[in-house]
């Protein structure tokens, strides 16, 4: 199993989004449960963030340095579930 790593910005209504996506697919599923998710602040945490710098927004989701998917201004909650769910899900295989 691998770790699902998410940058974010404290403030930022699209990674609130990532947030309660995260909470709500784990609580819902033992599976995506175990998990394991890093959230990496990129304000508050430039040193860990800088590897990841192919990047313009935020949430941004990572596994093993490989960007998954980055939302864009405008995404829905639902598009960002399905989009934390597919990061999950791959994070399991």
């Amino acid at each position: 199993m691998k770790t699902l790593t998410i940058l974010y910005m404290r403030g930022c209504p699209y990674c609130r989004m990532a947030k309660k996506a995260v909470e709500a697919l784990q609580s819902e599923n033992a599976r995506l449960a175990q998990v394991p998710v890093t959230w990496i602040d990129e304000n508050r945490e430039r040193e860990a963030a800088l590897p990841y710098q192919d990047y313009w927004y935020v949430p941004s989701l990572y596994i093993d340095h490989e960007k998954l998917y980055e939302a864009h201004p405008g995404d829905t909650y639902e598009a960002i579930l399905e989009q934390v769910r597919l990061g999950l899900e791959r994070a399991i295989q």
